[in-house]
């Protein structure tokens, strides 16, 4: 098999894959107030430059690595269509299989809202069906705060996410405020120190 360049299609956003299973909502209200901010001249300027990249699985189908915030965003505003490039045609394995070589390349991420792994079976179907984890939006909330550093390395928020989880009780992460300044204080912790990103001090 020839590798494919990385060229872009169109895609219908109904139709590609999510490999994740949750976001943080409020992560996707801050896109949608800066998608309503933009002309339609803008928007489509931010299409084209935003290309969800996917890999081509079983059935001739697309599934997005990335851009999952963005992608439920466009979706309730009604964005049709987006621009997809594709990294890895490995449509023709089985669906074990791919799933198998997904996680291997760190290109699926299967644990739910709770932090809970689950099946590959019950990533959602589509974008619009991925589920809220709070404590993914305090993550990216405090990221932005300057908690810890962004970081290339995949899915790093959600291990944030799961360790404000375990210091933070789900009656605080309902107050916003609260949480973050509690999210900021804890991820200087030394016992954050494995985290992608961290921003503490070692001594």
């Amino acid at each position: 098999m020839h590798p494919l360049h990385h060229h872009v299609i169109k895609a219908n956003l109904q139709d590609i894959k999510p490999t994740q299973v949750s976001i943080g909502y409020i992560e996707v209200s801050k896109k949608r107030a800066e998608w309503k901010k933009l002309s339609k001249k803008q928007r489509n300027a931010l299409l084209d430059d935003h290309w969800f990249p996917s890999i081509l699985g079983p059935k001739n189908e697309y599934y997005i690595i990335d851009h999952h915030h963005l992608g439920m965003a466009l979706h309730l505003e009604q964005q049709v269509e987006v621009n997809l490039t594709v990294l890895k045609d490995l449509s023709w394995l089985d669906k074990d299989t791919f799933w198998r070589v997904m996680e291997f390349h760190q290109w699926v991420h299967p644990f739910n809202e709770r932090g809970q792994r689950v099946a590959f079976s019950d990533i959602p179907t589509s974008v619009a069906k991925l589920k809220d984890d709070p404590y993914r939006s305090l993550a990216g909330l405090a990221r932005d705060a300057g908690a810890f550093a962004k970081d290339l390395t995949p899915f790093s928020e959600f291990l944030w996410a799961d360790f404000f989880r375990s210091k933070i009780s789900k009656k605080s992460i309902s107050d916003l405020n609260e949480s973050l300044t509690l999210a900021i204080k804890v991820a200087k912790n030394k016992e954050a120190s494995y985290l992608p990103g961290w921003a503490g001090k070692s001594n």
